[in-house]
């Protein structure tokens, strides 16, 4: 009797068990947090206020990812003021400033995510922006250079340094 328990057969089945696919559904439009930096900087033989500040818009054209899902494009004012508070330059920029600068799949998918003041440089100063697509904003993004003159001219290049680095480290910090 003992030896018919010991060779029971274990019944094996072919079947494999997995959990249904249900695609996400898009929610409400996503927009990037508001964000304001600020810093006094010298520039030349004077001291700027130099003032960044980031609004998720309603009324730009939104774009979508893969999933369908809708993403809001920012606006960002950067403005530079003279130590007397006047204001020497300030302008609102979206991403069409940028698109001629970006290939198709930001140009259609991507928004304007950051410009972030660097540094004086040639007596220029210097901003980097970055154009990304909004679900991936710290691993596929078109840096950018901008720079702003004593007569408050822009000037707008493919940033070839590469030093995105200092970019996706300070907006993890939260800068």
């Amino acid at each position: 009797m003992m030896m018919l328990s010991a060779c029971k057969e274990k019944k094996q089945t072919d079947d494999i068990i997995t959990t249904k696919y249900v695609p996400k559904t898009p929610q409400a439009p996503i927009g990037m947090p508001s964000d304001t930096q600020a810093q006094t900087v010298k520039w030349g033989d004077a001291s700027y206020r130099v003032s960044v500040e980031r609004v998720a818009s309603d009324s730009l054209p939104m774009v979508k990812d893969d999933a369908g899902q809708k993403y809001k494009d920012n606006r960002i004012t950067v403005s530079v003021s003279r130590q007397d508070g006047k204001s020497f330059f300030k302008r609102t920029f979206t991403k069409s400033v940028f698109v001629q600068y970006v290939n198709e799949p930001f140009k259609k998918s991507g928004i304007l995510a950051s410009i972030r003041f660097d540094e004086v440089d040639n007596g220029k100063l210097e901003f980097s922006v970055v154009v990304a697509l909004p679900d991936a904003v710290d691993d596929m993004f078109v840096p950018l250079e901008m720079t702003v003159d004593r007569n408050g001219i822009i000037n707008i290049r493919e940033d070839d340094d590469m030093d995105m680095l200092d970019y996706v480290e300070a907006e993890d910090e939260g800068v």
